[in-house]
């Protein structure tokens, strides 16, 4: 269970009735990014309120009228995804620092210079988003306000979101170690064994970690991994 200090209040407005949750801010950002999120133990108290400041609980009966279900948990999911959400002002700046952590994560794993080919650092994209006063909104979906936020940030920095193949080449006593670690960065469009009982393949990846590849095949293999951009 949250602590009801921590909670934020969920509200909806339907039929000239009031719905409201005390919910943990966090499941509230997980479920309005489309994630699957059980708010069973992320309700501060296990009721639904008419005024949850006032404390005014609302009968089972109409709950079940209403959402079809006494189910606490389905009913204040229910009223995170169609209502809005109350905060406070240090709330919403700590929600909004998390989703602004989040978007410049998402956007240094994917985007590129496209003049370089290489990835952005995380300090030039929040330099770039100051400089660009772009506003976060806690409550949107991370995806949705990276393709606003690189908007703002093109005549800024030259960006692109984008894919790049990297040709890997492994001496055999490598494969075993590094190959499960390859799949989990992209995807592996192709694979062979050499002549000379070295491995090689082809791995799409998000084009910002590129850096982090290269930084993990050469400690796994103490720098024996040869590797090159596929054009």
């Amino acid at each position: 269970m949250v602590n009801v200090d921590d909670a934020v209040i969920a509200r909806w407005e339907t039929q000239g009735s009031r719905f409201e949750v005390l919910v943990d801010p966090q499941a509230v950002q997980d479920l309005k990014d489309g994630k699957a999120v059980d708010l069973t133990d992320k309700l501060a108290l296990d009721h639904v309120f008419k005024d949850a400041k006032k404390g005014d609980k609302i009968s089972e009966e109409h709950l079940e009228r209403t959402f079809h279900t006494r189910n606490i948990a389905e009913i204040a999911k229910q009223i995170v995804l169609k209502g809005e959400v109350q905060v406070t002002t240090d709330q919403r700046h700590r929600l909004q620092e998390a989703k602004r952590r989040q978007i410049v994560a998402t956007i240094a794993r994917n985007a590129m210079n496209p003049q370089t080919g290489a990835p952005h650092p995380p300090a030039r994209i929040e330099a770039a988003m100051q400089e660009a006063k772009v506003h976060v909104d806690p409550f949107r979906p991370v995806d949705v306000q990276v393709q606003e936020v690189l908007q703002k940030l093109r005549p800024l920095i030259p960006i692109r979101l984008d894919v790049v193949k990297v040709r890997i080449r492994l001496p055999a006593q490598h494969y075993p170690r590094v190959i499960g670690e390859l799949k989990g960065l992209g995807r592996l469009l192709d694979e062979q064994w050499m002549g000379d009982g070295s491995w090689s393949g082809v791995l799409e990846i998000p084009a910002g970690i590129q850096t982090e590849l290269y930084e993990k095949l050469n400690a796994r293999t103490k720098g024996a991994a040869e590797t090159a951009l596929v054009k």
